[in-house]
C-alpha cells in the first residue's frame, strides 16, 4: 500500500486519538494487522528522578532513545529510518502522531503542535515528559521555505515555525532533571548571506539579507540550552535526494529534455547528498566532541550551470534550455533569491569533526540519485 494511501487510513482511523496525551506507538499482530497503544505514563517515571538538573549519562548510539522533530519530512524521514535501523528508539514529535506512525511504523510519535504560536503550558508539560525520557534531541521542524512567495504573512509563517518550536524543546531540555546528551538543532546556510565571490566556513559571520535573519533567530533559540547541553547547528545547503526537494522539482524537466540552469547558471551550489546530510546528523549525535555550528554541504560546490550538467549526464538528457532570470523574479517576487543566488559554502568544521564524505563531487552524488529511481 502507498504511504499516501496509509496516511489517509490511519488520519480517519484514529483522529479521535490524536490529541490525547502520552507516547503513541504502533504494534503489529500475529495476523498482520495494525494497532495503536498509548501509554500516558512517560518512560521517565522508570528512571531515577536527580534531586537538580543534570546532564544525563546518555545510551551509545544503538541504544538511544530520540526524539525527532520534523521526522515525517523529506530529511527527517530518511533519519528516522537510519535511527530505527540502526538500533534506537525514535520518538516523533508530530502534529498528527497516527499519520506520523502510519509513514514511520517503527517508531513511536507524541503530539507536538508547536509553530505559528508557542505552546501552551498544557502542551509543553506534555512535551517536557516525552523530552525527559529521552538520551538526544533532533529538530528540524519549519515551514517549507521555497513554497510560495514571501508576503509578510508568509515570513511571519517561516520565523515563528523555527524558533517557536526550537524554543519549545529547548524548554523542555531545560526542564529535565535528567537531561538529553545532545540537541542537534536546524539551520541552513541562508545563515551566511548570498555572494557569487566570497567563500563562507562556519567561522564566516551572518548574512544581513531575510533568510539570513531566520537562521540567526533560529540558531538563537537553540543557543538556550547551548551551556548546559552539547547543542550542535546544522547549516544545510541544497539537499539532493529522488524522493524531494531540488531534483524531485528537476528531474521531470530533464526527462521531457526541457531542463536547463535558472537564471544566469553562475551562482553557486552549495549542496550535499541525503544520505550525507543524515549521516552528519548520526555523526552528531555519536561524537562527543562535536558541537557549535557545522555546514552540512559537500566539500565541493558547484554553480547552478555545472549541478544541472551533472544531472544531465546522469539522466542522459541535455542541459540547454535556462530560464530567464527576470521572469523568476516576476513569478517568485522575493523568495526568488533562493534559485537566482547562492553562497559558495565549505564544510571545515564538519570535516574537522571527523565526519567523511560519502559523496564528495557532485556527479557521484547524482549517479547514485538516478540509478537509485
Amino acid at each position: 500500500m502507498a504511504a499516501s494511501t496509509l496516511t489517509t487510513t490511519y488520519a480517519a482511523a484514529f483522529t479521535t486519538l490524536q490529541s490525547a496525551p502520552g507516547i503513541w506507538k504502533r504494534c503489529d499482530n500475529s495476523s498482520g494487522s495494525a494497532r495503536f497503544v498509548c501509554s500516558t505514563r512517560s518512560r521517565v517515571t522508570f528512571r531515577k528522578r536527580a534531586s537538580a538538573p543534570m546532564m544525563a549519562e546518555a545510551a551509545p548510539y544503538g541504544k538511544m532513545r530520540i526524539a525527532v522533530a520534523g521526522g515525517t519530512g523529506f530529511v527527517g524521514s530518511k533519519l528516522t529510518k537510519r535511527l530505527i535501523e540502526d538500533g534506537n528508539t525514535v520518538v516523533l514529535l508530530a502534529r498528527s502522531p497516527a499519520v506520523a506512525l502510519g509513514m514511520l511504523p517503527g517508531a513511536e510519535a507524541a503530539r507536538f503542535n508547536a509553530g505559528a504560536e508557542p505552546l501552551g503550558k498544557e502542551e509543553q508539560s506534555k512535551l517536557n515528559e516525552v523530552i525527559e525520557g529521552c538520551d538526544a534531541v533532533v529538530n528540524l521542524a519549519g515551514e517549507p521555505i521555497a513554497e510560495g512567495r514571501w508576503t509578510d504573512a508568509r515570513k511571519k509563517q517561516l520565523v515563528d515555525s523555527r524558533v517557536n518550536s526550537t524554543l519549545a524543546l529547548a524548554d523542555a531540555i531545560q526542564a529535565a532533571q535528567n537531561k538529553p546528551a545532545v540537541f542537534v538543532s536546524g539551520s541552513a546556510i541562508g545563515y551566511y548571506g548570498t555572494s557569487e565571490t566570497a567563500e563562507f566556513d562556519e567561522s564566516a559571520p551572518p548574512g544581513a539579507d531575510f533568510l539570513a535573519s531566520v537562521c540567526i533567530k533560529w540558531e538563537e533559540a537553540a543557543d538556550k540550552v547551548a551551556s548546559q547541553v552539547r547543542t550542535v547547528k546544522l547549516r544545510t545547503g541544497i539537499v539532493l535526494g529522488a524522493s524531494g526537494g531540488a531534483l524531485a522539482k528537476m528531474m521531470p524537466l530533464f526527462t521531457v529534455f526541457l531542463g536547463g540552469p535558472l537564471g544566469s547558471g553562475t551562482q553557486w551550489v552549495s549542496w550535499i547528498h541525503i544520505d550525507d546530510e543524515v549521516g552528519i546528523i548520526v555523526h552528531a549525535l555519536q561524537s562527543k566532541s562535536v558541537q557549535g555550528a557545522l555546514n552540512g554541504t559537500a566539500p565541493k560546490p558547484v554553480t547552478f550551470s555545472e549541478m544541472c550538467a551533472a544531472l544531465g549526464r546522469a539522466m542522459r538528457r541535455p542541459s540547454w534550455l535556462p530560464a530567464p532570470g527576470v521572469a523568476l523574479q516576476i513569478l517568485l517576487g522575493e523568495s526568488s533569491t533562493l534559485v537566482l543566488d547562492g553562497q559558495k559554502v565549505l564544510p571545515k568544521r564538519t570535516l574537522e569533526s571527523g565526519y567523511k564524505f560519502k559523496y564528495s563531487t557532485i556527479d557521484e552524488a547524482m549517479t547514485e540519485i538516478v540509478q537509485s529511481i
